[in-house]
């Protein structure tokens, strides 16, 4: 069931004219503002400083293997739920220097990120979820990744209640969503006449300091709990609970996982667009002259043909081990390394898959040995 925080919220009223009070607060209290801007026909995050530049009166169709925005007449800014990009690329980056060496004299200097203070506009609950699972990852105490620290420290986090579901949405069915209900520096949902906001850290309250709120009225409290609500009982689907998910091991060798491997192309859009997937590969680089080297990260996947090799033998040789390592780890085993699955129902991978494989259809089908046919 959903969890909520809606009893410590405690939100002024912000009316829509004023936002950009908001949006100057953040960036006069120095950081850099990304914010949701459409570009390629997807919502992503881009630097912006004025209000003008968000999405003004649009919405998203999300299917498997679909993802549309539409324009409507409304005043919203943030009527669709979210495009591909989540908040990991901005901890865990892509690709990246972690240290270079050099030959003469010897030396390994470590090579730490140049990271500006950022906020980040708009994040939704399931991202938030997500988030503090790649924290307990890569922020454990037998060692923190300095890296990840480095950029960790400099966000802020402005979150946003989800109004209404996509179809690929089922974050209510994990715990994750669709109201905000995970850790932010500021807290917003929006109504039709404005936003109600609340501060969730002394950085948060710092900011809301400069702005002169208006006290919430009953009615717009009443319509933010509505609106949470309703986007929770728009969600089609959802996943079977924890102690369901842990019989995936129990069906390893379900006949249904032939048949996701006839569809998979092991493309790794799935683990790409995953807000949680953090399997990474080093390599080492040397100069031309052999004088100096460095040792590079980047992503990796578990669809990959290398990502299980071992003495030149590839455990998992095939797309099917594949994907049923991606599922069972994700919905199972994440649950003794993490305490917890390893999904927040944003149905990225449901929407991103260029064959619309849905996990949720396909979990069920193992687990109850149904057939997606019948």
């Amino acid at each position: 069931m959903q969890q909520s925080a809606k009893i410590e919220r405690q939100p002024g009223f912000l009316p829509r004219a004023d936002f950009q009070r908001l949006l100057d607060g953040v960036v006069k209290s120095g950081y850099q503002l990304l914010g949701p801007v459409v570009k390629d026909g997807a919502i992503q995050l881009m630097e912006i400083s004025d209000a003008t530049q968000l999405v003004k009166g649009l919405t998203n169709e999300q299917q498997p293997g679909r993802y549309r925005l539409q324009q409507t007449a409304g005043e919203r800014l943030f009527d669709w739920n979210h495009g591909p990009q989540g908040l990991k690329p901005l901890c865990f980056a892509p690709h990246e220097v972690l240290w270079v060496e050099q030959k003469d004299p010897l030396s390994f200097t470590t090579r730490l990120p140049d990271v500006k203070p950022t906020a980040v506009l708009g994040v939704r609950s399931c991202d938030l979820a997500a988030l503090a699972i790649q924290d307990r990852h890569f922020l454990h105490a037998a060692g923190a990744d300095p890296h990840y620290r480095e950029r960790r420290e400099q966000l802020f986090l402005i979150g946003i209640d989800c109004a209404h579901s996509a179809e690929s949405c089922f974050c209510a069915s994990t715990g994750d969503g669709p109201s905000v209900n995970q850790a932010v520096d500021i807290g917003l949902s929006e109504l039709d006449d404005g936003f109600l906001v609340w501060s969730g850290s002394d950085r948060g309250e710092a900011v809301l300091q400069q702005i002169d709120l208006a006290a919430a009225q009953t009615q717009q409290l009443e319509q933010m709990e509505h609106q949470s609500d309703q986007a929770a009982q728009e969600q089609q689907r959802k996943l079977p609970s924890a102690e369901e998910l842990m019989r995936l091991y129990q069906r390893l060798e379900h006949a249904h996982w032939q048949q996701i491997a006839e569809r998979c192309l092991g493309c790794g859009n799935c683990t790409a667009v995953c807000p949680t997937c953090f399997c990474y590969d080093t390599q080492h680089e040397v100069s031309l002259d052999g004088l100096s080297a460095q040792n590079v990260r980047q992503w990796d996947s578990c669809f990959s043909a290398s990502h299980s090799s071992m003495g030149g033998f590839k455990v998992r040789g095939n797309i099917l081990s594949r994907y049923r390592q991606w599922l069972t780890h994700k919905l199972a085993g994440w649950q003794e390394q993490q305490g917890r699955i390893g999904c927040t129902g944003c149905g990225r991978c449901i929407t991103w898959c260029p064959v619309g494989i849905d996990l949720t259809k396909e979990s069920d089908a193992i687990l109850w040995e149904g057939s997606l046919d019948e």
